[in-house]
């Protein structure tokens, strides 16, 4: 019998000795596993921006909200915070240069109109203000 066989390692084994632990393999196992597709919980964002400066809608499947502070609009180069969220449904062909120019004009009127209604307030204040001290004075 060879001294090296699996009997003879059991019979020379001393039992104050205790056995060696067992040592995973450093080897990887190449398995054969099917990897699971990837889902996502993630939702994309379907918030739609609009360029304030060109009418370039932003509808991409990155939310906007990711995407980096140094993003700019492509067709003017605005930065980011130019962008304001857009509520209106957007089709296939809403960023046309003729649907640009025509929101680009809306964008602007309504910008004008906030501009001038404090403007207003503060004529129609002042003008109540001269009536009230014009009426004290008289009567």
């Amino acid at each position: 019998m060879l001294w090296g066989s699996a009997s003879n390692r059991s019979s020379l084994k001393s039992s104050f000795i205790s056995p060696l632990p067992q040592i995973p393999s450093t080897r990887k196992q190449k398995c054969a596993v099917a990897a699971a597709p990837k889902f996502s919980l993630r939702v994309a964002s379907k918030q739609a921006y609009i360029c304030r400066d060109c009418g370039y809608i932003y509808n991409d499947r990155t939310p906007f909200e990711k995407l980096p502070d140094n993003y700019f609009c492509p067709v003017c180069g605005a930065p980011k915070r130019r962008f304001r969220p857009y509520e209106q449904s957007v089709t296939k062909n809403d960023n046309e240069f003729d649907a640009r120019k025509a929101r680009k004009a809306q964008i602007q009127k309504d910008e004008a109109i906030g501009k001038v209604l404090p403007i207003a307030a503060a004529v129609g204040i002042v003008a109540l203000v001269g009536l009230y001290l014009y009426l004290n004075s008289v009567f």
